[in-house]
């Protein structure tokens, strides 16, 4: 399926095959579809993902089965009823972020989910080759809701960055983004994560800001860039990606149009620099808008100097 010189992805693939044979047509689609640059990143992935897990890879492999599950019957209600299952914040947390259980199969899931869902690992990539690559010399970093711990790790890990902190509001989620990071041999004292709300709209200074895959939890999403605007610095640059169309268990605030993401990061007041389409695997831009397929919306946008917008 594909080349044996990517030596991570075929041992992880063939893991994830192991326990989930019936997603093999899939699979061989997504790769089939790679071109060299993305095949390249996918193997570096897998790389990161073996050294996450280690030994519980068979366990996030059965863990993305089941999301997909999960993913699927969140796709059936939103099919009928052209929205989300969940209409508030608390309902999300109660029954997902704290509860430890279903939040660390979850975010298992997510994580493999990276490298089999063409969108995410596009983001991905995008977020490191266009937002962390150009990022300045000691820039101090935060991402709200890091999860997984990938684009944690990926700012961390550049040579320009002076401290990282990860803010959320699950325990859960903090202690597996903090397990990623420890595996990856990263240094704790360079690293700060937080039990912190975002709507709770917390003090800070940060030259650059991570909010992926949040926007889409939160029933005013708009409050939330307000509160993140105010934590970066003057020139300061953030990344943002928010899917469009994406049911899923905990997502409350529906975006129908990747445009309706740009405008509302614009209209928080930042000055968008780029952006990234990425259709769900296997969907061309025009299908996935024309179908209301999944999109990942990713932005990078910055605070410019005399903006008195907030």
């Amino acid at each position: 399926m594909v080349p044996e010189r990517f030596e991570s992805l075929s041992r992880v693939l063939a893991m994830q095959l192991a326990v989930f044979p019936e997603h093999q047509d899939y699979l061989e689609r997504r790769f089939a579809e790679a071109k060299p640059a993305a095949m390249e990143f996918a193997e570096e992935l897998a790389r990161m993902i073996e050294t996450i897990c280690g030994h519980r890879l068979r366990t996030v492999c059965e863990d993305y089965r089941w999301l997909t599950q999960v993913i699927l019957e969140e796709e059936l209600y939103f099919r009928r009823h052209d929205r989300y299952r969940l209409t508030s914040f608390g309902e999300a947390l109660e029954g997902i972020y704290s509860n430890q259980g279903y939040m660390t199969r979850y975010l298992n899931g997510i994580l493999a989910s990276q490298l089999w869902w063409a969108n995410h690992c596009e983001v991905l990539r995008f977020f490191r080759d266009r937002f962390i690559a150009r990022a300045p010399a000691r820039f101090s970093h935060l991402e709200v809701g890091p999860g997984h711990g990938l684009f944690l790790a990926l700012a961390a890990a550049s040579p320009n960055c002076r401290s990282a902190e990860g803010w959320d509001v699950s325990g859960a989620s903090l202690a597996g983004t903090e397990g990623a990071l420890q595996t990856m041999g990263f240094d704790s004292s360079r690293i700060v994560l937080r039990r912190i709300d975002i709507r709770d709209e917390p003090a800070g200074s940060f030259d650059s800001v991570a909010f992926s895959e949040v926007l889409e939890h939160l029933e005013d999403p708009q409050s939330a860039l307000r509160s993140l605007y105010c934590l970066l610095n003057v020139g300061g640059r953030i990344f943002i990606n928010a899917p469009v169309n994406s049911p899923a268990p905990d997502h409350l605030f529906l975006f129908r149009t990747p445009e309706e993401v740009v405008n509302m990061i614009a209209a928080a007041g930042f000055e968008v620099e780029t952006t990234l389409f990425a259709p769900c695997t296997g969907a061309t831009l025009d299908r996935a808008r024309r179908l209301k397929l999944t999109i990942s919306a990713a932005v990078i946008a910055r605070k410019s100097p005399g903006n008195s917008h907030v």
